[in-house]
């Protein structure tokens, strides 16, 4: 909701791909641990998608390290929400892909249904199904931290108005909060909307889905790295 925080020098792009996919990584040896087949494939499952999750993930940040000359978090929204952007094809590939590698890591639907118990469908219900009590209580809190965390950056990031900036006071902080919020209501109602008019694809379509946000990456950073060279 506001760039030039104290903190703002730790949300280093980069950083923050590899601590997702590490806890990824942990949730899948969770999955593992309790010794069951539901387990070990929802772990299997989650290694996949995160195999192609992530390599998405990272050129949609060399695209945004390309646009504004730096992977901290802070200095590429600012730069983002300034005039010289404008509309750039490359960006609009990079806001799909993140789009598309939001709803694989977050087990969305058209990837995984979050609500199901089936056997043949279950992704991340697999690894957590043996679990309870506050053990569960913790995984499901950081699913929906995660879930938080991808909305913010494409909030922060791709749609960048109402943010504030630290230097103007703390009087300036509070329209950036409300901006913030209201940006986080409308990604919710439109991904509850998009998750009601879609059906889930079969498991072996997944590899298809994300291969497809991979392409949009790469024509993104490619676009973006001939424009400079002209």
């Amino acid at each position: 909701f506001a760039t030039g925080l104290t903190f703002s020098w730790t949300a280093d792009l980069i950083a923050i791909v590899a601590l997702l996919g590490s806890a990824r990584f942990f949730l899948a040896l969770a999955g593992m641990d309790v010794g069951t087949s539901f387990g070990g494939i929802g772990s299997s499952r989650e290694v996949m998608i995160a195999s192609l999750a992530e390599p998405a993930m990272l050129l949609i940040v060399f695209s945004l390290a390309l646009v504004a000359g730096a992977t901290q978090l802070s200095t590429v929204a600012a730069f983002m929400g300034s005039p010289q952007v404008g509309l750039r094809v490359s960006l609009g590939m990079s806001l799909i892909a993140l789009v598309m590698v939001a709803v694989a890591e977050n087990a969305r639907i058209p990837v995984d249904n979050p609500s199901t118990h089936l056997e043949l469908t279950m992704v991340h219900e697999a690894m957590v199904l043996e679990y309870s009590g506050r053990h569960l209580a913790m995984i499901e809190f950081a699913a929906f931290l995660k879930l938080l965390l991808y909305m913010s950056l494409i909030c922060c990031v791709f749609l960048p108005w109402g943010q504030a900036t630290a230097e103007a006071g703390p009087e300036s902080l509070a329209p950036g909060v409300v901006a913030y919020i209201g940006k986080l209501a409308v990604c919710g109602i439109l991904l509850a909307v998009f998750e009601t008019a879609i059906a889930k694809m079969r498991v072996f379509r997944v590899p298809d889905f994300l291969g497809a946000a991979l392409m949009l990456a790469l024509l993104g950073t490619l676009l973006l790295f001939v424009s400079r060279t002209l």
